[in-house]
């Protein structure tokens, strides 16, 4: 599923991976733009896992590069059960799904993947036998498959969160606070004007907070 630049209501689809924080601020947001823009919001899968494959060791792993290889190899459990997940009800699932998963990771700090995927599908009313595709390489060409859909317009030397609205496509917003109401509202109006100007490319500055999901 794409953009629909056809209609005058603007499409958003946003690209996550369920372990991600700056993913989970940025669907929190576009969720709140839901309540005060006339958007539709999709939610399809992508994995930090296939991203950093081959790629340096970030540099807040430096110091323990093993423990950033643990993460990536963690972040494969959630990421592959939505997919799953979607294979079986489709991508419509995704959003209540990644929600429940996204409260037990990133707001209630929980470490036990396995329990956060077996409350997560009890919470949505899924059947609690796609636990076992955590562990499976059966969706993983799917998962890589929507990975390389959200990528593509994007190229790669970029993250996540992937976010494609209004004809263009994005690596962010990089926000760490969630805007609410109205002021969540004119950002996404000024993204949607930036992505109407197809030669628009970069705007950045140096990050001096970590994310913060309240």
């Amino acid at each position: 599923m794409t953009e629909d630049t056809t209609s005058a209501r603007p499409r958003v689809d946003m690209w996550f991976d369920p372990m991600d924080p700056w993913s989970w601020i940025v669907s929190r947001w576009l969720l709140e733009v839901e309540q005060v823009r006339d958007v539709e919001v999709g939610f399809h899968v992508m994995s930090v896992s296939v991203l950093n494959a081959g790629r340096d060791v970030p540099e807040q792993y430096r110091d323990d590069p093993e423990a950033f290889l643990a993460r990536m190899q963690a972040a494969w459990g959630p990421v592959r059960v939505a997919t799953a997940a979607a294979a079986l009800k489709g991508e419509e699932v995704l959003r209540d799904l990644y929600s429940a998963m996204g409260v037990r990771i990133h707001e209630r700090g929980e470490k036990d993947y396995a329990v956060v995927i077996k409350e997560a599908l009890d919470e949505v009313g899924l059947p609690s036998d796609l636990a076992a595709a955590a562990g499976s390489d059966e969706y993983d060409g799917r998962l890589k498959e929507s990975h390389e859909r959200g990528m593509r317009p994007v190229g790669n030397d970029v993250g996540s969160p992937i976010v494609h609205i209004g004809g263009g496509a994005f690596f962010g917003p990089v926000i760490s606070r969630i805007p609410r109401g109205e002021v969540a509202g004119r950002i996404f109006d000024s993204l949607l004007g930036l992505s109407s100007f197809p030669h628009f490319w970069e705007l950045k500055r140096s990050r001096t907070e970590e994310p913060e999901f309240t």
